[in-house]
């Protein structure tokens, strides 16, 4: 879905030169296994421990359940973020605990290890890319929306309104899509083989907890859970990406740098939510360099200059963000709907 006839060369801010960034990341890239283990320690088994209070909660008040499900639904995000972090090989130094643990978060997030890890990959190696926005939150331009059929432009606000978004996309995106092996191609045996295990714990799991808790329970902590996480995770990777002077290019004039400075946002969260998120806002530097450990992100964009000019996003700024819908390939920004107005 390339656009035609829009020069995408326009002169941008100079970036800091390759061989600077390069020198500079690759400083970070060391993991650090007592660090990654106190990650781990903070992030799963606070996750179970909570989940054992709601249940105990039950009898006591639902609103103190409904209340415990927000934190408990940050420690699914932070487990998310360490299994994140062994798909990139960035977490620990040995392969087979990065992939053992991984594997170990994958049925608390309902994203399969190995199809995740493949899938993700490749958001990494096009993001920004106008011609290959296939794994991405699905984005057109204003020309392409133009020449839409009206069924086809009714189609596509509904999928870009928040409430489907941020609200039944996520959960039919983690909790319906995730487990069908369909959704991966055919040639990705070991990805789909990942998700019909990934598919095996969960189901074990659930069947343990409902032996021991019974249905109504399971259904009462867990669906308040798997709701606020499944948000919270897609709008992450929505304002890490959508923002209004993001990065967007066709293949040809595409450049990797640029996609990961201007086309990646830093989401200045407060501490306690930049905590729970794994340090996941500090995403230009995540995407110039996969291999930095989310617990060294944070030093990695403090101990330099380079990234002062990168796109700074405040908590109050990100809400702003959701009106966006449209890639304007004249203006080169995310525009929303009234720009329509407009010939």
């Amino acid at each position: 879905m390339r656009a035609i006839g829009v020069d995408y060369r326009r002169m941008s801010p100079p970036l800091p030169s390759t061989e600077a960034l390069r020198a500079h990341v690759s400083r970070y890239e060391r993991p650090d296994t007592r660090r990654a283990a106190w990650v781990f320690i903070t992030s799963l088994p606070p996750l179970l421990l909570l989940w054992w209070l709601m249940y105990r909660s039950l009898s006591v008040s639902y609103l103190l359940t409904l209340a415990l499900a927000f934190p408990a639904a940050g420690f699914v995000v932070r487990t998310f973020i360490v299994q994140h972090d062994c798909g990139h090989g960035s977490f620990l130094a040995s392969r087979r605990w990065r992939t053992i643990i991984g594997r170990i978060c994958a049925p608390f997030t309902l994203l399969p290890y190995g199809y995740f890890r493949h899938f993700h990959g490749t958001h990494h190696a096009t993001s920004g890319n106008l011609d290959k926005r296939h794994v991405d939150i699905e984005t057109i331009t204003v020309r392409e929306y133009r020449a839409l059929s009206p069924a086809a432009q009714r189609r596509y606000r509904l999928l870009r309104h928040p409430l489907v978004l941020f609200g039944l996309g996520p959960l039919v995106y983690f909790v319906v899509l995730m487990r069908l092996p369909i959704v991966a191609r055919a040639e990705w045996t070991r990805e789909r083989r990942s998700m019909w295990l990934t598919n095996l714990s969960i189901a074990l799991l659930v069947w343990l907890v409902v032996s021991l808790a019974g249905w109504r329970a399971f259904l009462l902590v867990q669906g308040p859970i798997t709701v606020i996480a499944s948000t919270v995770g897609m709008w992450m990777f929505y304002v890490q990406h959508q923002f209004e002077d993001t990065y967007w290019a066709p293949d040809g004039e595409w450049d990797f740098a640029r996609a990961a400075l201007e086309g990646s946002s830093y989401y200045a969260l407060p501490a306690v939510l930049a905590w729970f998120t794994g340090y996941i806002g500090y995403h230009h530097i995540h995407h110039l360099s996969p291999r930095v450990p989310s617990y060294r992100l944070v030093a990695c964009h403090r101990e330099t200059t380079l990234f002062d000019g990168v796109r700074h996003i405040s908590l109050r700024d990100g809400f702003s963000c959701a009106r966006l819908a449209l890639w304007d390939e004249d203006a080169r920004r995310l525009v929303g709907w009234p720009v329509l107005s407009t010939p």
